[in-house]
């Protein structure tokens, strides 16, 4: 959607601040020996006192209220009865409505004891996000985000899931600008515009470059041995630097 009246600009934020509010409370109740289950049973109580709706469950009528990717699976990971063990890399991603607008956030943590390369790939996909973030811009082209995100995972030697990617989104989960990829696709003459909402998310690995549907249909996964970390922000396009819908709140 693009932000067309201060009501649309307060329904972007108000959601926004939610979803990174159960972002960060999710993350940072990771500890071993819980289910993906419980915590997101946790982000449900969250959604419910927040007064939002669950934006997987409402459009896609997914299983669960948010997405907990652990070790293997690189998206879309549906809550269940899977233990979170010690060392284990952990994806929480944090989509919902309210008021008629969406956003959509995510992060990644890994559990102590915290092995040097999985640490090293969380810091270089918050850096990736950072850097992407750096290109969003009214007029700037959209695959100068993807540039951003492939320079820092070069630099890092970790590879690009290139079937995962950021999206438009505002009035519903998903919209134009669609496949806001995580690579440079020279081809991809598309530009940013004024007010746009969109959701950065760049994808780092450090041995998939795509990934494939489970049998449970949702869970994306790749190489068995991978690893992987996503971060997410829900943006709003301005003539200078983007407002940051999901910010998280200790940095507001």
């Amino acid at each position: 959607m693009t932000i067309e009246n201060q009501k649309d600009l307060d329904g972007i934020l108000a959601i926004g601040r939610i979803v990174a509010e159960i972002r960060d409370a999710m993350l940072a109740a990771v500890e071993p020996g819980m289910t993906t289950l419980e915590l997101d049973e946790m982000g449900g109580q969250m959604l419910s006192r927040l007064g939002a709706t669950s934006a997987p469950m409402k459009c896609y009528d997914f299983p669960g209220f948010t997405c907990i990717s652990v070790n293997e699976e690189a998206a879309h990971g549906v809550p269940g009865a899977r233990v979170i063990g010690e060392g284990d890399i952990v994806n929480v991603d944090v989509s919902a409505e309210r008021d008629g607008y969406f956003a959509d956030t995510g992060g990644t943590t890994v559990v102590a004891p915290v092995a040097d390369e999985k640490a090293t790939l969380c810091r270089a996909t918050e850096l990736a996000l950072e850097r992407a973030l750096g290109q969003v811009r009214a007029g700037a082209p959209i695959n100068m985000i993807g540039k951003a995100i492939e320079d820092v995972a070069k630099s890092h030697r970790l590879k690009i899931i290139k079937n995962l990617a950021g999206h438009g989104l505002g009035r519903s989960l998903h919209e134009d600008p669609e496949a806001i990829v995580g690579f440079y696709d020279r081809k991809d003459r598309r530009r940013l515009e004024y007010g746009q909402v969109i959701a950065v998310e760049p994808f780092l690995s450090t041995r998939s470059t795509f990934v494939s549907e489970t049998d449970d249909g949702w869970t994306l996964v790749g190489d068995p041995a991978s690893r992987s970390a996503q971060f997410e922000h829900t943006v709003i396009v301005t003539d200078g630097a983007p407002i940051i819908a999901t910010r998280s709140l200790q940095a507001a």
